[in-house]
């Protein structure tokens, strides 16, 4: 694989995003998924948000993509390694990280630092815990800022910290991204427009 593969998968993704946009998809044989090999082009680590159906908004069908999808894109070990599993087993060419608009990870997130309670989370302050760090920095000095505008560039530093780790974070992406084999970066998809961008 090379980066001009990766370059043409994410164009497809993006044609798909227009497809979906514009409801001209292509009926897809979800019916056959047990009978067609897997195959993905594309590793989309994404939010559980029920409202981001992953395959629908690219327009893609069963074994097309290697999704991920876990409370606010965050990357975890267990993340990381299953993104390793699709590259090697698969050879993938690339990793799009893909945050979205109204992200409740985020508000949970921005409502736990602005808290004076301590860990009345349970097991969702694991998730907070990864995102605070990135957008710690962005609401000290976000005082001029409407709620809509600071979470919306929450997001957009949450979804570049994700990608920074998965850069960063595995000796064998490393080696991937250093051989230009691997393309890892980073999207928003805005719920209101179902149109996705790169970040």
């Amino acid at each position: 694989m090379s980066e001009s593969e990766a370059r043409a998968t994410l164009e497809r993704l993006i044609e798909g995003n227009k497809r979906f946009r514009s409801g001209q998809t292509t009926p897809q044989p979800w019916h056959e998924a047990h009978s067609r090999p897997q195959n993905p082009r594309a590793i989309i680590l994404g939010c559980s948000d029920s409202r981001v159906p992953v395959e629908m908004i690219f327009d893609q069908g069963p074994g097309d993509l290697f999704v991920i999808r876990v409370a606010g894109n965050i990357v975890a070990p267990s993340q990381v390694g299953s993104v390793e599993f699709a590259v090697e087993q698969f050879n993938v060419p690339l990793v799009l990280v893909l945050g979205h608009s109204n992200c409740g990870a985020i508000d949970a997130t921005m409502a736990q630092i602005k808290s004076t309670e301590l860990d009345p989370l349970g097991h969702l302050g694991a998730i907070v815990d990864r995102i605070a760090p990135s957008i710690q920095d962005l609401m000290e000095g976000a005082d001029h800022l409407d709620k809509d505008e600071l979470v919306h560039r929450c997001m957009r530093a949450n979804v570049r910290a994700s990608v920074n780790q998965l850069r960063h974070g595995s000796r064998l992406l490393e080696t991937r991204l250093e051989a230009q084999s691997l393309m890892v970066l980073g999207a928003e998809y805005e719920l209101a427009t179902g149109e996705v961008n790169l970040i």
